[in-house]
């Protein structure tokens, strides 16, 4: 069963398919291969996370079996790239069926890599997606052809940490949730082998009640992090825990004796909560031992003994583990121009709520800030938290607006300032852990139109498709940056407004057109009829713009709703522009 999983998707993700992909997402062959070659080992290493422990290997094995995976991805992806809707649903596909596998989705890794390559953040998600369901599309035709199960999975996702060690790095594991390189390729491989060696080990056959103690098997050492806890099935599991008990405890003893002819009578065994010991004959535990074997429920409790037996040798005390948090820690603030800040948190604990209370009290005096912080025991602890004294002086400094999402700080307002210079001053204070930008309404404009020339020339191609749901994914990449108070269309917009009547209009003449609205939002920032006001006018105009330039004008109307619907924080400079925004909502067909 053993394949090197990172050759499989370098054959399916041929050079002429990452040609295909370069072309579709407007990028260099360098930029396509690099946002695959981070993805890829980052991928496989969530995937040998979650087969190290025995439900965790069971759940993913039948997400690759499942049958939204394709098992024939590898020949048939340069026909899936040829149309938007193919390259639509494979993209949409491989990110649902990554967020199965990572139990927390995979936006926080594409904008590490984004970070890392400088790829632009849309192209990063897609090639993402379609990276994922490449990866599990060859792992489903490797299990078929091979006729494998799941005992198999644990061994073959540990013979790939060779292949994938050397790209693997702190930011990309952190965005998956598995901490830093060095405890990943610490931990992962002594649970894939317990794991496998669990989940291979064959039931023993029901022992006759005469036959003696000395010929039972010891339990499997798995880690209590490996333990599958199935649910109780009989009130009777009391009885069956002190039985399986009693078997390990008879066997160990048993052997040290040199296979004596005759077994001695077992010491008593008394676990922490029992009231009184009982001595069980070997005899007795032959039998108990039968029992517990053929017995369904007994077999999550024999699970647990044998836990605690590796961990301990003779106590079964060690608690199980419990799912770790999967939510990052959030910290937004910012500042008036009186020197007042305002800050907003989520933190996975009170005693974390309380720390940073008492450091803004401590810091600023009560009553010199606001601060709403919520607690929710799913956020992972927030390391911000230890360096909160870098970031109290800006805090201080008016107009400054920080946001810091678990290990990215965004810096905008006057924490943008190079002048002031705190962009490099955090990382200097932070590290390489945390990733640290400024956001620049030019730049993201800039990207934005680079993101959206990319993909519309898929809908521009003569084989595109008119299905309303890829026209609307491509017409909403586009931004439309109207001045401050102005509902008058931008320079910066009017060639991608004049791609978009393209679009329309060749779907129309194709007798595909459908009803759109032109939705406009606002921020929060004003008085919010004003802003319902003006983002209706702004709607307007692109309407306007574009039946002006050729669609027909029944098939758009719009509609302005405000500060409604945000789909960002309007705390930072980032949330705010994303919130002022047009959205093609899409209606039926013509």
């Amino acid at each position: 069963m053993s394949i090197n999983v990172v050759q499989l998707i370098q054959g399916a993700l041929s050079e002429s398919v990452v040609r295909q992909l370069s072309s579709r997402f407007g990028l260099s062959g360098d930029a396509t291969e690099k946002v695959i070659g981070a993805a890829a080992p980052a991928l496989i290493a969530a995937l040998m996370q979650k087969g190290a422990t025995l439900d965790g290997a069971r759940s993913l094995f039948a997400t690759i079996m499942a049958p939204e995976v394709n098992a024939h991805i590898g020949d048939q992806l340069p026909q899936l790239l040829t149309t938007t809707a193919g390259l639509s649903q494979l993209e949409s596909a491989g990110r649902q069926l990554l967020a199965r596998v990572t139990d927390r989705g995979v936006d926080s890794l594409s904008d590490t890599i984004t970070a890392q390559t400088g790829v632009p953040a849309h192209s990063t998600h897609a090639l993402t997606g379609i990276v994922g369901a490449t990866l599990l599309g060859v792992l489903k035709r490797h299990f078929l052809g091979a006729q494998g199960g799941v005992g198999q999975l644990p061994t073959l996702l540990g013979h790939q940490l060779p292949s994938i060690a050397a790209f693997l790095n702190d930011g990309l594991l952190s965005a998956l949730g598995l901490g830093g390189v060095a405890v990943f390729m610490g931990n992962v491989l002594p649970q894939l082998k317990a794991v496998s060696a669990h989940i291979e080990l064959p039931v023993a056959p029901t022992t006759p009640a005469t036959q003696s103690a000395p010929s039972a098997q010891p339990m499997p050492r798995v880690p209590v992090d490996a333990v599958l806890r199935e649910e109780r099935r009989s009130h009777k599991w009391v009885w069956w825990l002190f039985a399986a008990l009693a078997a390990v405890l008879a066997f160990l003893f048993l052997r040290s004796c040199n296979h004596e002819q005759r077994a001695e009578v077992v010491a008593p065994v008394q676990p922490a909560s029992a009231p009184a010991a009982v001595a069980v004959p070997a005899s007795e535990v032959s039998v108990a031992a039968s029992e517990t074997a053929a017995s369904a429920s007994a077999s999550a409790a024999s699970d647990t003994v044998a836990s605690a037996v590796a961990a301990s040798g003779t106590e079964a005390s060690q608690p199980v583990a419990v799912s770790a948090p999967t939510k990052d820690s959030q910290l937004t603030f910012a500042v008036d121009p009186a020197g007042k800040p305002t800050v907003t948190a989520t933190v996975g604990s009170e005693a974390e709520k309380t720390t940073l209370l008492d450091t803004l009290t401590r810091r600023f005096g009560a009553g010199h800030f606001a601060a709403s912080v919520t607690v929710d025991p799913d956020t992972k602890p927030a390391d911000w938290l230890s360096h909160f004294d870098d970031l109290s002086p800006l805090l201080a400094v008016p107009g400054a607006e920080v946001k810091v999402d678990g290990t990215r700080i965004e810096l905008s307002g006057a924490a943008a300032d190079a002048k002031l210079g705190w962009l490099e001053r955090l990382k200097s204070l932070f590290g390489a852990s945390y990733q640290i930008g400024s956001f620049n309404v030019e730049q993201a404009v800039a990207d934005a139109t680079q993101t959206f020339r990319s993909a519309v020339k898929g809908l521009l191609a003569p084989d595109s498709s008119c299905a309303v749901a890829d026209v609307v994914k491509v017409l909403n990449l586009q931004v439309i940056n109207f001045a401050s108070a102005s509902a008058r269309v931008p320079a910066s917009a009017v060639e991608d407004l004049h791609q978009s009547a393209q679009v329309l209009m060749a779907c129309s003449h194709n007798g595909k057109a459908a009803k759109l609205e032109v939705a406009g939002y606002s921020d929060n920032v004003g008085g919010a009829e004003a802003n319902r006001q003006l983002s209706k006018k702004r709607a307007e105009s692109v309407r306007a713009f574009l039946v002006k330039t050729g669609v027909p004008a029944d098939s758009l109307t719009a509609q302005g709703y405000g500060d409604a619907r945000p789909v960002a924080s309007n705390d930072t400079a980032s949330g705010r522009f994303a919130n002022r925004r047009i959205e093609f909502v899409g209606g039926e067909s013509q």
